[in-house]
């Protein structure tokens, strides 16, 4: 029983910070089940099937918040759920870990140039006139299905930063169209597990409780998602790929506890202050924009003042 209040409490908080920030309900999850003893294989299919209620759940909610962009959702969806079948295929019959290091070095990459893009320059306008192409969503979901199945998450990691750096839709609806979409990705996985490894392969008591506790969380998660600044919230993602993926780097390379322990901390360090930054750099912003707001003000009552001045007492103009 403890055991299944934990997972509730970890699917919750998974679900939050994966509809806020469109990753990590998979990592987190699968991570804690792979602590406790399950096999990789059983843990992935266990999380797959709870995403496909928590990600109903999430994507209800990021619509009804108006999240959502539908053209992406099914142009990146589809070719995520065939990689996700895929994966799930091939981890039911043999081990992916040599391809973790390769895999966890290029998100690492696009973390790094995220956390440096959001945090450090002002986000570029959304240019919603150059629509995103099923050329390029199609490689993003196919790449990114394939290695949620494979290691128990990372339709968020690979999607996510590919849509936010693409400049061409704003952040909150790249959250709300990835977590969408990850209903799709979820249910080719689940299909693709059932086939490798039989209704055995998932442990029920294990789905149930994630899929409460995700549940629970996916309406707070889809309305904290519009409250967040863009720049922060690229800043927030930004930092979570760089740690999660420097942590699956210095797991698979065997570091030293040591090194490991110094080399995320300096990271967690490093990020905080990158939020801090974004943060000084958001409320500077605003009290700019509240003095040319107030200057503005300003202004246009002075002109009323002396319009009113050359007004004659007819409220003609004088001559």
């Amino acid at each position: 029983m403890q055991t299944l209040v934990l997972l509730a409490l970890v699917g919750f908080a998974a679900q939050l910070v994966d509809g806020a920030l469109g990753m990590a309900y998979g990592v987190t999850s699968t991570t804690l089940l792979l602590a406790i003893g399950a096999n990789p294989a059983a843990a992935s299919a266990s999380v797959h099937l709870a995403e496909i209620g928590t990600t109903l759940a999430s994507g209800a909610s990021h619509w009804r918040f108006g999240n959502v962009d539908w053209k992406v959702v099914l142009r990146i969806g589809i070719p995520g759920a065939i990689g996700a079948f895929l994966g799930a295929t091939v981890l039911s019959s043999l081990s992916t870990d040599a391809a973790k290091p390769l895999m966890a070095g290029i998100l690492l990459a696009l973390g790094v140039y995220l956390l440096v893009r959001f945090t450090f320059r002002a986000l570029p306008k959304v240019d919603s006139a150059k629509p995103l192409r099923l050329r390029f969503l199609a490689p993003v979901g196919l790449i990114g299905g394939f290695l949620d199945a494979t290691g128990g998450g990372g339709w968020g990691p690979v999607g996510t930063p590919a849509l936010l750096a693409s400049g061409r839709i704003e952040p909150r609806k790249v959250i709300g169209s990835i977590d969408t979409s990850e209903f799709l990705v979820s249910v080719a996985a689940s299909i693709g597990f059932f086939i490798g490894l039989g209704a055995e392969g998932f442990d029920l008591g294990w789905v149930l409780a994630l899929l409460i506790g995700g549940v629970l969380a996916a309406p707070l998660a889809a309305w904290l998602v519009r409250k967040l600044p863009p720049r922060l919230l690229g800043s927030l993602v930004g930092g979570l790929i760089v740690f999660t993926n420097a942590r699956t780097i210095l797991i698979v390379t065997e570091a030293s506890p040591l090194v490991t322990n110094s080399v995320l901390i300096a990271i967690a360090v490093i990020w905080a202050a990158a939020v801090a930054y974004a943060v000084r750099t958001l409320r500077a912003d605003r009290r700019l924009e509240a003095e040319l707001a107030a200057s503005s003000i300003e202004a246009d009552g002075g002109d009323e003042r002396l319009v009113a001045e050359n007004a004659g007492p007819s409220g003609g103009e004088n001559r």
